[in-house]
């Protein structure tokens, strides 16, 4: 199998290399297998400029960011999903298709620095097959999806399950991340990873190894969050980082599942013949007077309750002008009534403007006699008002 992978991977990079990286690329997969395209950056660079360019004496490498989804929609179907960490790494298309249908995918390479773009088209025909009747789906804490995705990780990891399941008839079903099934995003530190769960089936029974994870004394340890071991002559584990969690070990027998019922099948629409139409009885007529009662009668009855409050309030308690005057001090009424006096003398003076100015706006005058002196000499035009003050003790004039 591995073999295999490897010549579609090496005729894909032919393809793309003779036809360039807008030739349509077509896969044949079976249903309920996992499929896996590695988006490498090297084959959309021949549509760009030079890949490496120099500058001041150092060697940069451009960024490409990818951009996938189905021809006509605006999105990836539900079955694929796409994955690319920077800009730097290669894409990754993956995911397992649940029916028999033909995709047309569309992936765009944008260049980051020079912002060109180029096109791939990539035709996936889902097959017909039987699903693996025993699945297990295991979770491997120290790996991310995209290390998980290339094809040797992938027969690294299968190796050691084969070992575990005690056949070599496996195949990967399903690589789904941490992150899509609830997991917490890790730290960004070393040696944190978000995880993967890793789905491989086959047509052979579960191992005893396997067999194990169903027990009553593994299940009450791992409910208990006390740290499983691994169960004796079970340790089939290479690469430490490939290592299996066994509380998150799950087992699946499809043959003890009861099938899906079918999907309807749509009609045409069309009355066959003969057939009459019975359209449902129409509901029956509702009274609405209750409903205009609660909505609006209500409603304004308190509204005049309100304002007859109110008003009741607000003219109802008053105490009358009588009865204030009467329990007002004289002094402050009577000052209350020569402010008014005077505002109406105001009024009425500047009402008219024909009489004679007061005397308290001459030139210069008498207090007492109301005599009026000659102004000054002066050159100005304007002349300054001078107020005399009133001497009791003086009959004369001021001086000219």
């Amino acid at each position: 199998m591995a073999g295999c992978r490897s010549w579609v991977f090496f005729l894909t990079v032919c393809a793309v290399s003779l036809f360039g990286a807008n030739a349509e690329i077509k896969f044949t997969i079976p249903v309920g297998k996992l499929f896996t395209y590695e988006l490498m950056r090297e084959t959309f660079q021949n549509d760009f400029e030079p890949l490496s360019k120099l500058y001041a004496g150092r060697l940069y490498d451009d960024p490409i960011i990818f951009k996938c989804n189905r021809q006509n929609y605006p999105d990836l179907p539900e079955w694929l999903r796409f994955t690319q960490r920077q800009p730097y790494d290669n894409g990754f298309l993956y995911g397992t298709p649940k029916s028999e249908e033909k995709y047309i995918i569309e992936i765009y390479a944008v260049n980051k620095r020079s912002y060109e773009t180029t096109r791939q088209i990539l035709v996936i025909k889902v097959s017909g097959e039987k699903m693996l009747p025993y699945q297990a789906e295991f979770f491997i804490m120290l790996r991310e999806v995209e290390k998980v995705l290339p094809s040797p990780v992938q027969d690294e990891i299968k190796q050691d399950l084969q070992k575990l399941w005690d056949t070599e008839a496996l195949e990967v079903v399903n690589i789904t991340n941490a992150l899509d099934r609830g997991g917490r995003v890790p730290l960004p530190l070393a040696g944190h990873f978000e995880g993967v769960y890793v789905k491989v089936g086959s047509e052979q029974y579960f191992s005893d190894c396997l067999l194990k994870v169903l027990t009553a004394d593994h299940q009450r340890q791992c409910k208990a969050g006390a740290k499983v071991k691994v169960p004796g002559g079970c340790n089939f584990c290479s690469i430490p980082s490939n290592c299996i969690t066994w509380c998150k070990t799950e087992l699946f027998d499809l043959t003890k599942q009861e099938p899906a019922p079918p999907a309807p099948e749509m009609g045409s629409g069309i009355l066959e013949a003969g057939g009459d139409f019975d359209p449902s009885e129409s509901p029956p007529s509702r009274e609405y007077f209750l409903d205009y009662i609660v909505t609006v009668i209500v409603p304004l009855i308190l509204a005049i309750i309100l304002c007859l409050l109110l008003a009741c309030i607000m003219y109802g308690r008053r105490e009358g002008v009588a009865k204030r005057n009467a329990r007002t001090n004289q002094i402050q009424l009577y000052h209350h009534h020569t402010i008014l006096g005077n505002t109406d003398e105001l009024r009425s003076m500047a009402g008219n403007r024909g009489v004679p100015s007061p005397l308290s706006t001459l030139p210069m005058f008498n207090s007492r006699t109301g005599e009026r002196a000659p102004p000054l000499p002066s050159d100005s035009a304007s002349i300054p008002l001078i107020m005399a003050q009133h001497d009791p003790y003086s009959e004369t004039l001021p001086r000219k």
